[in-house]
């Protein structure tokens, strides 16, 4: 990630639709899944505003990054923050952690399978890890680019990788679907009329961010009952 760009996630954190709902889909896969108490450590932290949620939920949290200004923020903030790469052995304890998050980071890192491994090093039998990443090769744009991706991923990616790492899968899903449609338009008339992209998030009206809210929401209700078929995003729920 780029300065710049934690810059902007501290602006935008509090309520940009795509980062709220991100968070929440976490919290419920976490509430679902692996609930607190217990050890939780996030992964490419960022601004770090997702550790005071996860804090708040009953978890003893931390985080692991490799930018310092990150890890700057995230102390700031009165929480436990190491610079530290993910490919790295992890600096605690073998079956230690109830919980990982790891939400749009394996796509940033070149060997995603040897951060996976030290996941499943980490993680106490009955814990797992919430894992989210960017979907379908076809649409790696310059977007992808900008940010940094080395790939973008199908669900059965997801699975080898994990499997491979020695972590179980316990559910495989899409999400983000209600975008999708705009985003493949988006990227089709990149690839006729190609240009460079910054980082940076679009922005959106009051009225657009909370329709976008609402139906993140519906779809986290649907994904409680059913997989959802396409989307934006892969979530992967894996257990030790």
């Amino acid at each position: 990630m780029q300065v710049e760009h934690l810059e902007e996630l501290k602006e935008l954190e509090e309520s940009y639709w795509w980062h709220v709902a991100k968070r929440d889909l976490a919290v419920n896969l976490l509430q679902k899944y692996f609930p607190a108490p217990g050890k939780l450590v996030e992964g490419g932290i960022g601004s770090a505003r997702n550790l005071i949620t996860f804090q708040e939920m009953g978890y003893e949290v931390s985080g692991f990054d490799v930018m310092p200004e990150s890890i700057e923020t995230a102390k700031s903030r009165g929480l436990s923050a190491q610079l530290h790469d993910l490919a790295l052995p992890w600096p605690v304890e073998n079956e230690s952690l109830r919980a990982v998050v790891l939400l749009d980071v394996i796509e940033h890192i070149e060997d995603p399978v040897a951060v996976l491994q030290n996941v499943s090093n980490a993680l106490a039998p009955g814990g797992g890890a919430i894992v989210t990443v960017p979907a379908y090769q076809w649409m790696f744009s310059d977007w992808d680019k900008a940010l940094g991706h080395y790939r973008r991923y199908t669900m059965k990616m997801l699975r080898a990788q994990a499997e491979e790492a020695g972590l179980k899968v316990t559910s495989l899903t899409h999400w983000n679907a209600f975008t999708l449609p705009a985003a493949m338009a988006v990227r089709s008339c990149e690839k006729i009329f190609p240009k460079g992209r910054s980082a940076e998030f679009p922005r959106v009206s009051k009225f657009t961010n909370q329709m976008l809210l609402n139906c993140a929401a519906a779809e986290r209700w649907m994904m409680n009952r059913i997989p959802v078929p396409c989307g934006l995003s892969v979530v992967g729920v894996l257990s030790k």
